[in-house]
Parts: structure tokens; C-alpha cells; sequence
């Protein structure tokens, strides 16, 4: 089994490519369980950091270029993952730039698996940024569509195409909406909910960091362990799971910043939570203000899909797989 990932040099892909590694196989309805053969990352730069096994490639190459996707999506690939895109910052900023990746490319990749005439499974990233505006306290899946930002909108459109391309049955795809992802290791990004993870990450790492939102601001959650264990699940569910609705919203946890800065506290100390300064940024402000808080995810749980279960453990699964298990 040849599995293409989209954004594979990304934090998320790179996790996904080693958990995918470390199974060995995977199971796809209709094909049964089939090892993994062959592991393609595409990105616009080579993966680093990565393990070394004959069964990756990594390949640097432009999401807009339909010829690039096409050779990347060959008739050998029987899955892809397709991660890529401009995060929200620079979506909003760029507009330009998140149409050219988050759409066009976003197309680029269904045109290429529709080509190949075999209905390859499509696992797509999008985001709880698909919904916006004046919401309800809790959302739930068949809500609206009411994006705020460039790239709400970019993935709402993305979400929809990949289910009018599984509908016409050139493909087998479902989108999966990514709460907010914390810890992300690493630098910040150009992300509006980077700060998420700063508040977390670099105390632990002995480093100071600033809060720009207010401490009573909620956020709808979700590790990057449990990304990886959702994206696997997502590609070896059968279509017939998600029926004519191929988008899902991940289960998450709500917390509010007070919260996850005293589950810092709990975990690493007060001396560490004691990094943080607190700078309200207006702009980032109301930014969150306007994403959704919670999410009534009954659908995601009963198809198998798992939260975690408080902001502790978020914290104790980034000290155990970025710090090796050792707080500064």
C-alpha cells in the first residue's frame, strides 16, 4: 500500500508518518488490512527529523502546481492524507496566498484522485474555523456553515468538495474538523491560536511567554496525540460510516485559558505557570471571541473517535512525547 500525506513536513505529518511507520499497516474496507509499502510526504520543503526507513520518501514540491499533485498522487496510491495549507493568520493575511493553497490546491488534490479512476480514501484536515459569527453555546455537526475568516471559508469549501467528489464516486474522502491543536511543538506560527500553545510550551521549556487574550476566553481542544489516533481512525472507517455527510467534527474539551494555565500549574508547579504575562492583544482577542466554545460531538464519539479527557493529561502527553518526560 502506497499512502500520500499532503503538508508532511508539518508537526501534524510528521507525527502521522511515524505513527503510520510504527503500525506497519492499514485497514481500508474493501482491501482488507494491507501493509504499508510505501510513504510519500510532500511538502514545500523535505521533512526533517524523521526516522530512517526505506518505506519514506520525502518530496518538496508546491501544492499549486497541478502537475506536481498529479505525480505525487500516482496510480499506486490507494490513500491520501491531504494536510496541507496556510494557516488562519496568513490566510487573513494573505489572501491570495490561502486561496492559491487552501482551495486551489485543496482541488488540485481531488482532481488527481479522481484521475486515478480507483476511488482512493481521502482523509481531509479542516477546522472548527468553519463556523463563526454568533453561535450557539454549543455547536453540533449539522449546523451551518458561517466562517468569519479567509481561511474558515477556504476549508468550508474544501469540506463540501470532498463530499460531492465522494458523492460522484471519484473518491472515497471524509473531513475531519480540527479543534484547536495543543501543544503544537515547536516555534510559534502565524496561527491566531498559536498563543495556545506558547502558554504551555515554552514555560515548561524554562522560557517566558505572553497570553494575549483574557483569562475567562474558552477554546475547544485537542492534542496532537489524539490528531494522529483521529486520522488513522478516519482513513480505516468505511464510507458507509459517515454516510452522505463526509464532514465530522473531532471531539474536543473546552477549557478557558484560567484553566489550562492552572493545569500547568498542577502538573509543572506554580513557579512555571508563572512565566506567563499577561498581554491582551485586542485583535487576537476577537479573533477567539468569535470561534465556537464547545461542541456536542455524539456523532465523532459514537463512530469511535476519542478527547482527551482533561487539560492535565494534554500536558502530560506533550512532556512525555516532545520533553522525553522532563519538565526545565
Amino acid at each position: 500500500m502506497h499512502i500520500a500525506i499532503t503538508g508532511g513536513a508539518g508537526f501534524i505529518g510528521k507525527k502521522l508518518a511515524v505513527a503510520l511507520l510504527r503500525r506497519g499497516a492499514l485497514e481500508l474496507a474493501g482491501q482488507g488490512r494491507g501493509p504499508i509499502e510505501r510513504l510519500t510526504l510532500f511538502d514545500v520543503a523535505e521533512a526533517e527529523g524523521l526516522p530512517d526507513d526505506p518505506r519514506l520518501r520525502t518530496v518538496a514540491g508546491d501544492i499549486t502546481d497541478s502537475g506536481q499533485v498529479r505525480r505525487l498522487i500516482g496510480p499506486d496510491v490507494a490513500a491520501v492524507y491531504h494536510l496541507a495549507a496556510i494557516v488562519s493568520g496568513n490566510a487573513e493575511a494573505d489572501f491570495d496566498l490561502g486561496m492559491a493553497v487552501n482551495l486551489e490546491g485543496t482541488r488540485h488534490v481531488l482532481e488527481a484522485c479522481r484521475a486515478l479512476g480507483s476511488q482512493p480514501r481521502l482523509v481531509f484536515a479542516s477546522s472548527v474555523a468553519v463556523y463563526g459569527g454568533e453561535l450557539p453555546a454549543v455547536g453540533y455537526d449539522q449546523m451551518a456553515l458561517t466562517p468569519q475568516t479567509s481561511y474558515g471559508a477556504q476549508k468550508a469549501i474544501g469540506e463540501l468538495l470532498v463530499s460531492d467528489y465522494s458523492r460522484k464516486g471519484f473518491l472515497d474522502g471524509r473531513a475531519l474538523r480540527l479543534p484547536t491543536i495543543v501543544v503544537r511543538p515547536g516555534r510559534p506560527n502565524k496561527a491566531a491560536s498559536t498563543f495556545a500553545s506558547s502558554i504551555i510550551r515554552e514555560p515548561l521549556a524554562g522560557q517566558n511567554a505572553i497570553c494575549p487574550v483574557e483569562p475567562q476566553a474558552a477554546m475547544y481542544i485537542l492534542s496532537p496525540r489524539r490528531v494522529v489516533e483521529a486520522l488513522i481512525h478516519a482513513m480505516e472507517l468505511p464510507g458507509d460510516a459517515f454516510g452522505p455527510v463526509r464532514m465530522l467534527t473531532l471531539p474536543g474539551i473546552t477549557v478557558t485559558i484560567r484553566e489550562m494555565v492552572d493545569a500547568l500549574a498542577e502538573v509543572a508547579g506554580p513557579d512555571c505557570a508563572a512565566r506567563i504575562t499577561w498581554q491582551p492583544d485586542p485583535t487576537i482577542q476577537k479573533i477567539v471571541s468569535g470561534w465556537l466554545p464547545a461542541f456536542d460531538a455524539r456523532r465523532a464519539h459514537e463512530l469511535g473517535f476519542q478527547a482527551d479527557r482533561d487539560m492535565a493529561e494534554v500536558i502530560r502527553a506533550h512532556v512525555e512525547d516532545e520533553l522525553g518526560g522532563r519538565i526545565s
